[in-house]
Order: C-alpha cells, then structure tokens, then sequence
C-alpha cells in the first residue's frame, strides 16, 4: 500500500506539474474529506517527505492544518497526512504504510510498540470526549447525569434514543464501546446505528437525525457553529482522551523515513511546539482544543 501511496503521489503530482503549464493559472485545493485520503504538501527540494498516519479528530479540528506548517518551514520537510481512525492508523504503521503515527488509544498504541511495529511512544496532548446530543435533550441526560457518561448511556439503551457511533475501530469508537462494555450494555438494535465513518461525519449524521453521538471536544467545537446539537455529558473521568506520537519500526518497509520521524516526533515534543497547540482554539472558541502534556 505505501508503494501506492507513494507513486500515486507523483502521479498527482506530474498532473499538477501539466495543468499548470496548460492553463497558466493557480488553482485552489479544497479540504480533505473525512475519508483517509493523503493530503499531500507541496514537494520538497531538499527535506524530502513523511507520510503521517493520524485520528480523523487532528485533521478535523484543524490543529495539523494550524501547527504542521511550522515544521515544514523549520526543517525542509513535507508532511503527507493521512487521516483515518486510529485502528486503521496503526495498521498503516504494522504494513510499512506510514512513517509516524499520531493516534489517542493508549492501550493498542503501547501493544502496537511491544509488538515491535513502533520504535517508541510518548505522550504528545490530551482533550476528553464528550456526549452531545438534540438542543432539547429528550432524554433529559444534562439534568440527571451531567458529568455521569454510565448512567448517560444506559438511559440512551433503556429508551432506545437514537445513537450514532463512529463504528470505525477509530479511539473515539474504541472508548464508546469500552463504555458500554462498563455499563454491561450491548449496543444493538433500530436505535443504534455504527456509520463506519470519521467523526466529522458522525457529527454531521447525529445533527441530521437529532441523535446521541460520542465525540472529542476539539472535533465538536470546530463544527459547533454549524450543528443543532449541544454538549449533554462532560467531565468525567471515563472521557479523558490521551493522543500518542508513534515513529514507525524503519524493518517494516525500505520506504521508512525513519530520521524524519524521529524529527517529527521530537518536535511535537518540543516545549515551542507544545506551546503553540495550547494556543490553538483559545482565540477562536475560548478554551484550547488540546491541552499539551508531553514529557
């Protein structure tokens, strides 16, 4: 797959090349979908490129968009992102298809270096998820279990309200379901509904039908201004949501930019850096969307 990646890229790339002779003019790149697509940098003369395999909820929220360009400036090296949910981001990184992974599911993410797949793993930032749903809140969650996502979810089950789940084997879907699991609860069923799909469009999907959803902060607050949907349960313990920085084992792949990712990780790491994702959200949505922790 990384071959692919690979040579699909200078595939775009010489097309790009012809169309601008053609035409003459600059043409604009509109956004990534939320579809694991690579959102490919201009080329680079000397730095060469990295291919960073990450949650749908860095792409989304608009934190790689903000940040990563300061690392392409400092060090000459272009960054391909690849979003997707952290299952399939971590099976890029055991096939030799990505060079460093940035994902927020602990537990896999430490099995994935054991494993001999990652090099190493360190704590980059962290944000909760939170339990969003209709304005008018029929299940009357906010009053009765405001900061209770246990009680929040067996309410959602035993009335069989509408819920949306990512389905995706994405962080954010393996937290909902280990919830569940706490809660004794199997999800199944006309009420539930597993979209196999990013959190942006998870989000866009729970607004459409006025349903329950499980979401990230930073995700949430990035859309907010365009949902009918409001915060229904935060701030317990169950929803923190630590994201991982991962440089790929170079013995996976010949293709493995392994002094790049090493680059990259150490400056995700770097005080400058954790200084400027603190900083991201505070001006537009009062609040940072990430709070840095890296040690």
């Amino acid at each position: 797959m990384r071959r692919f990646l690979v040579l699909t890229l200078s595939i775009l790339l010489i097309f790009a090349m012809l169309v601008g002779c053609t035409t003459g003019e600059n043409q604009e790149v509109e956004g990534p979908e939320d579809n694991g697509e690579v959102v490919e940098s201009e080329p680079s003369e000397d730095g060469g490129r990295l291919i960073l395999s990450t949650t749908t909820s860095t792409e989304n929220s608009g934190l790689l968009g903000h940040i990563l360009p300061v690392f392409e400036e400092e060090t000459g090296i272009k960054v391909d992102v690849v979003a997707v949910g952290t299952g399939e981001a971590l099976q890029m990184g055991k096939d030799g298809d990505a060079d460093i992974l940035l994902v927020h599911a602990k537990e896999s993410e430490e099995e994935f270096v054991a494993e001999g797949h990652g090099l190493e793993r360190h704590d980059v930032m962290y944000n909760d998820f939170i339990l969003v749903g209709p304005e008018d809140d029929p299940l009357k969650l906010k009053e009765n279990a405001p900061e209770d996502i246990l009680k929040g979810l067996k309410a959602v089950a035993e009335k069989g309200a509408t819920f949306i789940s990512r389905g995706d084997d994405s962080g954010t879907h393996k937290r909902e379901l280990a919830i569940w699991g706490e809660a004794d609860i199997q999800p199944e069923g006309e009420w539930y509904y597993s979209a196999g799909a990013g959190m942006g469009d998870v989000l866009t999907m729970a607004n459409e039908k006025q349903a329950y959803t499980l979401t990230d902060r930073g995700t949430y607050l990035s859309m907010k201004d365009t949902l009918d949907l409001e915060i229904i349960i935060e701030g317990d313990d169950k929803l923190f949501n630590q994201y991982g920085i991962i440089p790929v084992n170079p013995e996976k792949s010949d293709h493995i930019n392994a002094e790049g990712a090493k680059k990259l990780m150490d400056w995700f790491l770097s005080e400058e850096t954790q200084e400027l994702i603190g900083e991201f959200g505070v001006e537009e949505f009062g609040q940072p969307l990430f709070i840095p922790n890296a040690k």
